[in-house]
């Protein structure tokens, strides 16, 4: 059996494929353990020796609530505080009363040894092994759980790190050397990168081994933040490199089925519990190579995704200023909202509750019980201060939640010269429905896509998601950038993937490799990342022009770093379309009406069960569609339409957006 298990903030979802037929499944998360939802979930699914696809926040919840191992740093001597000097740049410019965030490493537990790589890669002083052990019986002393070695030029040259590596093994040490992590320029990326992977390998090492060890586990892959999948020893090696692995589950489900259904330029809105996850699609999938998670830079591929504090679990409160504000903060998963019986605050979904957009009996087909009355008081208490009525708070919730969703599509859109008008979006995650067309409307678009099943479209991303490694190497290049010279500047990279595929792939498998340039006008400071092709110059100059408003020909450019992408393609689950479109609705699909508030007036809606709907049935607004693991919301001027691939299409009446 194939299990695809995405761990998220308040449900964790499974995704199974069964007598060829692909089913879904939802357990309330366990966040003082995850593992415990997940081998609940497995266990409650099937009895049978399993193939486990998952995607763990784990790793980015042991680094943003700073519960990562104990870690000292080894660097060279005069290089103790890059970690906590970093780029000297400020997150907020204009606050005047501004304090970086403290980091986890103190001054006392980073070392500085000697010894000297050059920036050829020539070794200028040696390196002295009774300074390397003497460092180490401090470390020992200190009770540090994990070391991480960031020495000067060691992409160049890996030598001192790998004798430091060999020492540190001896004793028995959980190590990460900067040259396996990020063989890449840069010292303050790839100490912040490489101390990172130290920090938090213990834990997911521990966790991702409680899966892998369960007696119904045959095989355990890990999701990356790459938008692929790799074996659970490498992701214990390098957990940075999965960091972001739900959210790119969940981007590259969602541009999978777009594909099959005829779309490629699409915006994926992916709200859940906590966060709300976007990200651009325009014909593929795209990546950058360098994120912020809390206050560190990971400089490792991850698909392109810009996230936001806002999920049905953020919370709603008046702030000293008298304002109504939502979210960051989360009730999570335990206590939950209010609706959900144990939790003290009001939350996005107890506003949708209370609004009569999200039925108390329907969740989980009615195995999940929501509590309407603890939102009722609390509700009067917020409108209070606020000076509103009770519907006027909770439509206020919704709309705020909106707005910071709003913006953060415009980050991906607008402000990188795209018009969000000529995308479709793709909603899914458990609230992503609920809020759709209200964000469609703000932002000029035509047609919202909810697939089958929206609430575990990451999981079923893990599902169907690539092998991928991704190699890079500083090349710094500035002189011969003809396509035959930079051609034979891969070789080494294309060796390390073919090394890779000959220990995997099995003789029906399909791969290829994607390869990349990471350019920039000599003089500048940041690259963009341009596939290498026979015209990458031109290609660049583009790019350069689109991003920033300009280009010049006449500049010299240099290139910095290669890149490949060794893609091992996953045999999808086979999708097949609907032949015969049907204009009644089954009846069986009729649950009734409910009372449901819309711009402060109370509209009758048409309550329906999307299992029993079928290609062609049209419903008009204001309606609300439940299934298992979501709920959609058609306001009154919204009309939805299933497709061939029981998609629900939603459009606006009359052409109202």
């Amino acid at each position: 059996m194939l299990i695809s298990v995405d761990t998220g903030g308040t449900f964790t979802d499974f995704v199974y494929i069964k007598s060829g037929k692909m089913k879904v499944f939802k357990v309330p998360s366990t966040p003082e353990d995850p593992s415990k939802a997940v081998l609940s979930g497995i266990s409650s699914i099937t009895d049978e020796s399993s193939y486990i696809f998952h995607g763990s926040t784990v790793a980015v919840n042991a680094l943003l609530e700073e519960k990562g191992a104990n870690t000292a740093i080894i660097v060279n001597k005069g290089f103790e505080d890059i970690i906590e000097i970093g780029r000297q740049t400020r997150d907020r410019l204009y606050e005047l009363h501004y304090r970086r965030p403290q980091i986890p490493i103190p001054p006392e537990l980073r070392f500085g040894i000697s010894g000297r790589i050059d920036s050829k890669g020539n070794e200028i002083e040696h390196i002295n092994e009774n300074e390397i052990l003497n460092t180490i019986d401090k470390i020992e002393k200190l009770g540090i759980d994990s070391v991480a070695v960031i020495l000067l030029f060691s992409f160049l040259n890996s030598s001192h790190e790998r004798y430091v590596g060999k020492l540190l093994e001896e004793r028995r040490y959980n190590y990460t050397l900067s040259c396996d992590v990020l063989p890449e320029f840069r010292e303050y990326e790839r100490t912040s990168t490489t101390f990172v992977n130290a920090y938090i390998s213990p834990v997911m090492k521990k966790y991702i081994s409680r899966i892998k060890n369960f007696q119904l586990t045959k095989k355990l892959s890990i999701m990356q933040s790459n938008g692929g999948q790799v074996d659970s020893d490498s992701a214990a090696d390098f957990p940075v490199r999965t960091i972001l692995s739900g959210p790119a589950g969940g981007v590259t489900g969602a541009f999978e089925l777009a594909k099959t259904s005829g779309y490629e330029k699409i915006i994926t809105f992916d709200m859940g519990g906590t966060s709300t996850d976007v990200s651009l699609i325009n014909g593929e999938v795209p990546f950058r190579t360098e994120t912020k998670i809390s206050s560190f830079v990971v400089k490792t591929p991850v698909i392109d995704i810009h996230t936001v504090g806002a999920g049905g679990g953020s919370i709603a409160k008046i702030d000293k200023g008298g304002a109504l504000k939502v979210g960051p903060e989360s009730a999570g998963a335990d206590p939950g909202p209010l609706c959900y019986g144990k939790g003290d605050d009001l939350t996005v979904t107890d506003a949708n509750l209370f609004l009569g957009r999200l039925p108390a009996d329907n969740l989980l087909e009615g195995k999940f019980k929501l509590h309407r009355e603890r939102v009722n008081n609390p509700m009067k208490e917020l409108a209070k201060k606020a000076g509103l009525k009770p519907v006027e708070i909770a439509e206020g919730i919704c709309d705020v939640a909106n707005a910071s969703m709003e913006r953060a599509i415009r980050k991906i859109s607008v402000e990188r010269g795209y018009d969000p008008a000529e995308f479709t979006l793709v909603t899914f995650g458990g609230a992503g429905a609920m809020h759709s067309a209200f964000l469609a409307k703000q932002l000029n678009i035509s047609k919202i896509i909810v697939p089958d099943n929206p609430g575990v479209l990451s999981a079923f991303g893990m599902l169907v998601s690539d092998t991928i490694h991704d190699y890079s190497l500083t090349v710094m290049l500035q002189d011969d950038i003809s396509y035959e010279g930079i051609k034979k500047l891969f070789s080494p990279l294309d060796k390390k993937a073919e090394e890779y595929f000959q220990s995997i792939l099995t003789p029906d498998s399909k791969y290829y490799i994607e390869r990349f340039l990471d350019m920039r006008y000599r003089g500048q400071s940041y690259e963009l990342v341009v596939p290498f092709t026979d015209n990458f110059i031109f290609n660049f100059h583009k790019e350069h022009e689109k991003m920033y408003g300009y280009s010049n020909k006449e500049r010299d450019i240099e290139i910095v770093n290669i890149r490949i992408r060794a893609k091992i393609l996953t045999k999808k689950p086979e999708i097949t379309p609907c032949k015969t479109s049907v204009s009644v609705i089954p009846e069986k699909a009729h649950l009734g009406k409910t009372r449901t508030i819309f711009e402060g007036k109370e509209h009758d809606t048409k309550l329906f069960l999307r299992k029993y709907l079928k290609y062609g049935n049209r419903i008009s607004g204001p309606a609300i569609i439940l299934e298992y693991s979501s709920t959609t919301v058609i306001p009154p001027y919204a009309q939805l339409e299933v497709d061939q691939y029981r998609n629900l299409v939603i459009t606006f009446r009359n052409d109202e957006k």
